[in-house]
């Protein structure tokens, strides 16, 4: 799966990254792969199981949508991937729906 503008490519995790998550659901959809550096190899992610635990409660919190956050494996290295849908009406960041 290569870089484009319905995929991004985040070594780690940052709470910024959200950004890019409301930023899917309000265009076609998109996933975030972590553990992938910008040429596209994997590095891994440090704490994968805790993160497989927080980001779909963070996501619903903060952005108020569902993405679906699951563990992939690649070369032996531990990767999260969030695949976020497109949304019917659009949201802020703050979770809030537009009509």
């Amino acid at each position: 799966m290569k870089e484009h503008q319905h995929v991004e490519w985040k070594e780690a995790w940052r709470d910024e990254y959200l950004k890019w998550l409301c930023g899917f659901a309000n265009a076609e959809g998109g996933v975030l792969v972590i553990g992938r550096n910008d040429k596209g190899q994997p590095v891994g992610v440090a704490d994968a199981k805790k993160l497989l635990e927080d980001l779909p409660n963070k996501i619903r919190d903060v952005l108020g949508i569902m993405a679906d956050v699951r563990l992939v494996l690649d070369d032996g290295l531990e990767l999260v991937e969030v695949r976020v849908e497109p949304y019917p009406n659009p949201i802020s960041y703050k979770g809030e729906y537009y009509i």
